[in-house]
């Protein structure tokens, strides 16, 4: 809470304070629960580790949203504030802010920074926490990748693992902030988007987003950076550390999810075409492009109103969104390989059908995967869904219509941030009930759903 009270002063036009009275809050609350155990030692259980990984989010989101409530600009309630917070560490990108450019430079400054944050943190839990703890979808990628990365841990211990997974963050966070400066942005601005670029959060220091600059050559490098934060980062170790490029040739999730950029950008492109919506093909493209990217990878940025398009097209990204980005990345959704081994799993039960006696083995590249890990994903996908259908339920029980409902589930739930009907703009539409169930779908989704659902199972309490 430092640097954006810093940026107040830089910038002289308010939020400091309530920066720095947050900050003081903070601290003594921190001493005031350490200090009397500052003496105790143990090691961790896997009880206590699922636990801190949900802790992790609930509460520092928690204390995140306390400067939001003591602004005077933007003058936000209690629930506001707490859902803006989630949606931040949780890069999610989802806001009930209004009037974004005339905000206070501390605000926009915070807001971008807490998806940063947030998404470091996804990556270290994604691709160091989790494997210990038994879960995640590094488990599956372990199995399937070449090299290093095969090992539950990318360096044999979990500090060293720690320090790559950043050194690779903050080398692409500067990559890009450089790219933005070069490409036309403010200094301030070509940061903050640089922020939520590598986080996949699609925050903005601007009402328009990323329309607000109207450059092809920063919507280019946006696209850039997403699919590159949109894979899975020990497969940039694993690069990096090989000093070659073909472990990402060898990775069946990383060509899938090229490919699903791909056909997701061609199709938008021949029905922007065919609708003539744009009045050249460059512009056309263009827009293409970086919608298909940005809603697919769950970051959610804009360059125009995507719900504005052919209901055809909005309708596919948000599927879109449900698959998001590859499993260690900073992106949200079921990610790619689980999807791709739903899939393989379909194939394999059709074979099923034709030839009952044979058996089939499910590959990912040449490695072929037990069932328990088959297993493991189908009772994902169920939780997934369940959960899903539950909160939108609850959004349709509390007055709100069937297209805002589904589509505000989806882009909580899968990390997006934009949905359709009510909450394309924003989600300062939506009563309070509403937005803590969305906080809670920030929460699942982020997570992994079973992270947060085995604390609600009675033998997780029991000694």
């Amino acid at each position: 809470m430092l640097p954006p009270a810093f940026i107040s002063l830089v910038y002289r036009d308010g939020g400091g304070v309530s920066f720095l009275m947050a900050f003081i809050f903070c601290l003594v609350a921190g001493i005031t629960a350490w200090y009397p155990q500052r003496n105790e030692k143990g090691d961790l259980r896997a009880r206590e580790g699922f636990l801190i990984v949900v802790l992790f989010w609930t509460v520092l989101a928690s204390f995140s949203a306390i400067p939001l409530m003591l602004l005077e600009t933007p003058n936000l309630s209690i629930t506001d504030a707490f859902f803006e917070s989630f949606s931040g560490l949780t890069t999610t990108g989802a806001t009930i802010l209004t009037q974004i450019d005339g905000l206070p430079h501390a605000v926009l400054w915070y807001r971008q920074q807490l998806q940063w944050l947030g998404g470091m943190g996804i990556i270290v839990l994604a691709v160091a926490i989790l494997p210990m703890l038994g879960i995640g979808g590094m488990q599956l990628y372990r199995a399937e990748t070449p090299g290093p990365v095969k090992d539950s841990k990318m360096t044999p211990r979990i500090a060293d693992t720690a320090k790559h997974l950043w050194f690779i963050y903050v080398g692409l966070t500067v990559a890009c902030t450089l790219s933005y400066w070069g490409a036309g942005m403010t200094m301030f601005d070509a940061i903050c988007h640089a922020f939520s670029t590598i986080a996949i959060g699609g925050f903005s220091t601007h009402d328009l987003s990323m329309g607000y600059f109207q450059s092809p050559l920063i919507n280019f490098i946006c696209v850039f950076f997403l699919i590159i934060a949109g894979v899975n980062f020990a497969l940039h170790f694993a690069v990096l550390n090989s000093k070659s490029l073909r472990a990402y040739f060898y990775d069946p999730e990383f060509k899938v999810f090229i490919l699903i950029q791909l056909v997701l950008t061609l199709i938008c492109f021949a029905v922007l075409m065919s609708y003539g919506i744009y009045q050249t093909g460059f512009e056309a493209f263009d827009q293409a492009l970086f919608q298909a990217v940005s809603i697919s990878t769950t970051a959610g940025f804009a360059t125009t109103s995507f719900a504005d398009w052919p209901t055809m097209l909005p309708i596919l990204l948000i599927f879109a969104s449900f698959i998001g980005g590859c499993a260690g990345s900073t992106g949200g959704g079921m990610k790619v390989v689980r999807v791709l081994l739903l899939y393989l799993q379909g194939v394999r039960e059709l074979n099923k059908l034709v030839h009952p006696k044979a058996i089939f083995t499910i590959k990912l590249g040449k490695k072929a995967l037990p069932n328990r890990v088959v297993e493991a994903i189908w009772g994902f996908f169920a939780a997934y869904a369940a959960v899903f259908v539950i909160c939108m339920l609850l959004l349709l029980a509390s007055g709100v219509d069937d297209i805002t409902a589904f589509t505000a589930v989806a882009a909580c739930l899968n990390n997006l941030g934009p949905g359709l009907g009510e909450v394309a703009a924003n989600f300062a539409p939506l009563g309070d009930f509403s937005k803590w169930v969305l906080i809670v779908a920030m929460l699942f989704g982020r997570l992994e759903i079973f992270t947060l659902l085995v604390l609600f199972l009675p033998a997780f309490w029991r000694a």
